[in-house]
Protein backbone atom coordinates (compact mmCIF):
# COMPACT_ATOMS: atom_id res chain seq x y z
CA UNK A 1 0.00 0.00 0.00
CA UNK A 2 1.10 3.54 -0.70
CA UNK A 3 -0.56 6.62 0.73
CA UNK A 4 -2.07 9.15 -1.76
CA UNK A 5 0.15 11.94 -3.12
CA UNK A 6 -2.36 14.61 -2.08
CA UNK A 7 -1.83 13.49 1.52
CA UNK A 8 1.93 13.81 1.02
CA UNK A 9 1.46 17.41 -0.20
CA UNK A 10 -0.80 18.20 2.77
CA UNK A 11 1.71 16.70 5.20
CA UNK A 12 4.60 18.62 3.65
CA UNK A 13 2.88 21.96 4.22
CA UNK A 14 0.73 21.36 7.33
CA UNK A 15 1.73 18.31 9.37
CA UNK A 16 5.53 18.32 8.89
CA UNK A 17 6.09 21.83 10.34
CA UNK A 18 4.23 20.74 13.47
CA UNK A 19 6.05 17.39 13.71
CA UNK A 20 9.45 19.08 13.38
CA UNK A 21 8.86 20.55 16.86
CA UNK A 22 8.99 17.12 18.55
CA UNK A 23 10.00 14.40 16.07
CA UNK A 24 13.69 14.55 16.99
CA UNK A 25 12.88 13.45 20.54
CA UNK A 26 9.78 11.25 20.27
CA UNK A 27 10.06 7.45 20.18
CA UNK A 28 9.85 5.95 16.68
CA UNK A 29 10.40 9.32 14.99
CA UNK A 30 13.38 11.18 13.64
CA UNK A 31 14.18 14.27 11.60
CA UNK A 32 16.25 13.73 8.49
CA UNK A 33 18.44 16.73 7.65
CA UNK A 34 19.31 16.83 3.96
CA UNK A 35 20.28 19.34 1.28
CA UNK A 36 18.28 20.07 -1.87
CA UNK A 37 19.98 18.49 -4.86
CA UNK A 38 19.25 21.50 -7.11
CA UNK A 39 18.69 24.38 -4.69
CA UNK A 40 21.32 23.54 -2.08
CA UNK A 41 18.72 24.57 0.52
CA UNK A 42 18.77 22.66 3.84
CA UNK A 43 15.63 20.64 4.66
CA UNK A 44 14.41 18.87 7.80
CA UNK A 45 11.95 16.04 7.14
CA UNK A 46 10.18 14.23 10.00
CA UNK A 47 9.98 10.47 9.44
CA UNK A 48 9.05 7.28 11.26
CA UNK A 49 12.36 5.56 12.02
CA UNK A 50 13.27 2.08 13.27
CA UNK A 51 16.63 0.92 14.67
CA UNK A 52 18.34 -1.52 12.34
CA UNK A 53 21.49 -3.56 11.95
CA UNK A 54 22.67 -2.84 8.40
CA UNK A 55 25.30 -5.33 7.28
CA UNK A 56 26.71 -5.61 10.79
CA UNK A 57 26.72 -1.86 11.45
CA UNK A 58 24.24 0.29 13.40
CA UNK A 59 21.65 1.87 11.18
CA UNK A 60 18.03 2.85 10.72
CA UNK A 61 15.14 1.78 8.53
CA UNK A 62 12.46 4.12 7.19
CA UNK A 63 9.25 2.87 5.61
CA UNK A 64 8.42 4.56 2.31
CA UNK A 65 4.81 5.44 3.11
CA UNK A 66 4.43 7.47 -0.10
CA UNK A 67 6.66 5.29 -2.29
CA UNK A 68 10.28 5.73 -3.39
CA UNK A 69 9.73 8.90 -5.45
CA UNK A 70 10.34 11.25 -2.50
CA UNK A 71 12.39 14.43 -2.62
CA UNK A 72 14.11 13.66 0.69
CA UNK A 73 15.31 10.32 -0.70
CA UNK A 74 16.47 11.84 -3.99
CA UNK A 75 18.34 14.54 -2.06
CA UNK A 76 19.95 12.00 0.23
CA UNK A 77 21.03 9.85 -2.72
CA UNK A 78 22.43 12.86 -4.61
CA UNK A 79 24.46 14.03 -1.61
CA UNK A 80 25.47 10.52 -0.53
CA UNK A 81 24.78 11.31 3.12
CA UNK A 82 22.75 13.37 5.56
CA UNK A 83 22.13 13.80 9.25
CA UNK A 84 19.37 12.51 11.49
CA UNK A 85 18.11 13.83 14.82
CA UNK A 86 16.64 11.07 16.94
CA UNK A 87 16.04 10.74 20.69
CA UNK A 88 17.62 14.19 21.12
CA UNK A 89 20.90 13.16 19.46
CA UNK A 90 22.21 13.91 15.97
CA UNK A 91 24.19 11.41 13.89
CA UNK A 92 25.18 11.00 10.28
CA UNK A 93 23.52 8.61 7.83
CA UNK A 94 24.89 7.24 4.59
CA UNK A 95 24.59 4.40 2.08
CA UNK A 96 20.88 4.72 1.34
CA UNK A 97 19.47 1.46 0.05
CA UNK A 98 15.85 1.00 -1.06
CA UNK A 99 14.60 -2.52 -0.31
CA UNK A 100 11.34 -4.40 0.12
CA UNK A 101 9.67 -4.23 3.52
CA UNK A 102 10.33 -7.96 3.99
CA UNK A 103 14.05 -7.48 3.42
CA UNK A 104 14.17 -4.46 5.71
CA UNK A 105 12.29 -6.36 8.46
CA UNK A 106 15.23 -8.77 8.75
CA UNK A 107 17.44 -5.81 9.73
CA UNK A 108 15.10 -4.32 12.37
CA UNK A 109 16.40 -4.59 15.91
CA UNK A 110 14.44 -5.45 19.03
CA UNK A 111 10.74 -5.60 19.76
CA UNK A 112 9.80 -3.11 17.04
CA UNK A 113 10.38 -5.79 14.39
CA UNK A 114 6.80 -7.05 14.88
CA UNK A 115 5.37 -3.53 14.56
CA UNK A 116 7.42 -2.88 11.43
CA UNK A 117 6.28 -6.14 9.82
CA UNK A 118 2.60 -5.30 10.35
CA UNK A 119 2.63 -1.85 8.79
CA UNK A 120 0.94 -1.87 5.36
CA UNK A 121 3.75 -0.47 3.21
CA UNK A 122 5.82 -2.24 0.56
CA UNK A 123 9.25 -0.60 0.53
CA UNK A 124 11.77 0.81 2.98
CA UNK A 125 15.13 2.57 3.03
CA UNK A 126 18.06 1.25 5.04
CA UNK A 127 20.69 3.76 6.17
CA UNK A 128 23.97 3.16 7.95
CA UNK A 129 24.79 5.43 10.90
CA UNK A 130 28.01 7.42 10.98
CA UNK A 131 29.64 9.38 13.82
Amino acid sequence: MQLPQRLARFNRHVTNPIQRMWAGWAPSFGILEHVGRRSGKPYRTPLTVFNADVDGEPGVAILLTYGPDRDWLKNLNAAGSGRMRRHGKTFGVRDSRTVTKAEAARHISGATRRVFARLPFEQAVLLTKTG
